[in-house]
């Protein structure tokens, strides 16, 4: 695989970072984006100056993102797994009347 360095800037410092392709360097490109934005909303509103300080908060707003989202994640499968098994009730039922029904059609001249 085509690996190469890229220099991204997130909140005013420059990194050097090892990339595997086209994709990958748009995806690094993604992340630095939100992460800049994200340090930057956190600097405003904590008002401080210290680059230490606004990553460590911004790393805990995201870690705070990524839990709700795995929660919701986790109560969307919870629900599939529920309407999963309701379908395969439902199924049942429908395969029970199509036998009634066709056992009634017989009795039926």
């Amino acid at each position: 695989m085509n690996e190469k360095i890229i220099e991204i800037e997130i909140f005013g410092n420059k990194y050097r970072i090892c990339v595997k392709g086209e994709e990958d360097e748009r995806y690094i490109s993604q992340l630095t984006s939100y992460v800049d934005q994200k340090m930057r909303e956190v600097a405003v509103k904590s008002r401080s100056s210290d680059v230490a300080k606004i990553a460590v908060l911004t790393a805990l707003n995201i870690a705070d993102e990524l839990f709700v989202s795995e929660r919701k994640i986790d109560q969307l499968r919870e629900a599939l797994d529920r309407l999963e098994t309701e379908l395969a009730q439902l199924e049942d039922q429908v395969k029970e009347n199509e036998a009634n029904f066709e056992a009634l059609e017989k009795l039926t001249p």
